[in-house]
């Protein structure tokens, strides 16, 4: 009798795809963890907090993790002002590159795509976006912005030679990087003074270490010494926050 009742469970036994609706009744439920990654600037502060503990106390806790969250805010600027002029260098030569296709009769919307195939990343999404929207009709300046396509929708509105004006563009964004570069170079200096002035206190502290003052110890375990390592380390980060504000402010005039 089992065996009938088993025969007759592999003959009645659904497959293919009134197996798969079976299937999709009771549907498997898995349960994958979420492990959501804090941003790396808090986990500068957290490390920074920790050394700065285990060496100073919850002085140097709080000291160092002012001090590492300055320093990652200056690397990120820098980084991204590196990044701005690259794009912007890239821009500036697809713009004479598109002005020199321009230049032996190509239809704009053709050399916009050519230029596109061996520009800097950013200057050719611009440029491809420029191009398909001007093919399908729209409008380019409100599909894309920035200072290409802006030109471009002023050239064909107004009748105004599109070489000419996209030439003016590429001049403008080399003399904004060519500034910007300068401003950069004569202001190094004040950079790495304000950075050298910063980075005073630790071979002060190394020094009267080493003439038995013990400085060290004052900072670490005295309530006066945590409160100055906080109040020191505090002012050293606003001077050096403000240096990057004023350089920012003349790089960006």
């Amino acid at each position: 009798m089992t065996l009938l009742l088993l025969a007759g469970a592999v003959v009645v036994w659904p497959g293919g795809q009134a197996a798969r609706r079976l299937r999709g009744l009771w549907p498997r439920a898995r349960w994958v963890p979420r492990v959501s990654t804090p941003p790396p600037a808090v986990l500068v502060v957290v490390v920074s907090g920790v050394v700065g503990w285990v060496l100073l106390g919850p002085g140097g806790a709080v000291a160092f993790g002012l001090v590492g969250a300055v320093v990652w805010r200056r690397q990120q600027k820098a980084r991204t002002l590196r990044e701005s002029l690259a794009a912007r260098d890239g821009l500036a030569e697809a713009v004479a590159a598109f002005v020199a296709e321009l230049s032996v009769g190509t239809h704009p919307v053709d050399a916009a795509e050519r230029v596109a195939v061996d520009a800097e990343p950013d200057a050719a999404a611009v440029l491809r976006t420029a191009a398909a929207t001007t093919r399908l009709g729209g409008d380019t300046a409100m599909a894309t912005g920035g200072p290409l396509t802006h030109a471009w929708r002023l050239a064909v509105r107004h009748g105004l030679p599109l070489a000419d004006v996209l030439a003016s563009v590429s001049g403008d964004l080399r003399h904004r990087s060519r500034f910007t570069r300068q401003v950069l170079a004569r202001t190094a200096g004040a950079r790495s003074s304000a950075t050298a002035l910063a980075a005073m206190p630790v071979p002060a502290v190394l020094f009267g270490e080493s003439m038995g003052a013990r400085p060290w110890h004052t900072l670490a375990h005295t309530a006066a010494g945590q409160a100055l390592l906080i109040v020191g380390s505090a002012l050293i980060c606003a001077g050096l926050v403000w240096t990057d504000h004023l350089t920012h402010q003349a790089v960006t005039r």
